[in-house]
């Protein structure tokens, strides 16, 4: 009689499935980008469920950096709005420039947004 502690055993069959050398590389790409093994992958989708991906770490580690960034920028900017004696030597020039790099940063955040986000969306 099994124990109510551990869950039934099953025994398990292996199942043959040729693929082509580009097929078999594209399985494990999707296998990694679900964080799952090969077997669990194919065994998953094989019987219907659908699997989401993990988001790249490096990537979320990029979009850590950028709002960090970010909100360096805007902390300078806001001491200069709240005419904090340490920002007057700030020309219009280096606003201007601030602003410039604001909007350069932001747009790094979406490149990094797209190449997580848009990868995920044309699979589904």
């Amino acid at each position: 009689m099994p124990s109510e502690d551990k869950p039934p055993t099953r025994k398990a069959f292996h199942l043959r499935v040729p693929v082509l050398p580009a097929e078999a590389e594209e399985i494990r790409r999707m296998a990694l980008a679900a964080g799952v093994p090969v077997a669990a992958y194919m065994r998953s989708t094989a019987l219907g469920y659908r699997l989401h991906d993990v988001l790249d770490h490096r990537r979320v580690d990029d979009l850590m950096r950028i709002n960090g960034d970010l909100g360096r920028l805007g902390g300078l900017l806001k001491l200069w709005l709240t005419d904090d004696p340490r920002t007057a030597a700030f020309s219009e020039a280096t606003i201007r420039a601030v602003l410039s790099k604001i909007e350069d940063t932001q747009s790094e955040m979406q490149q990094v947004m797209r190449a997580v986000i848009l990868p995920v969306a044309r699979r589904k």
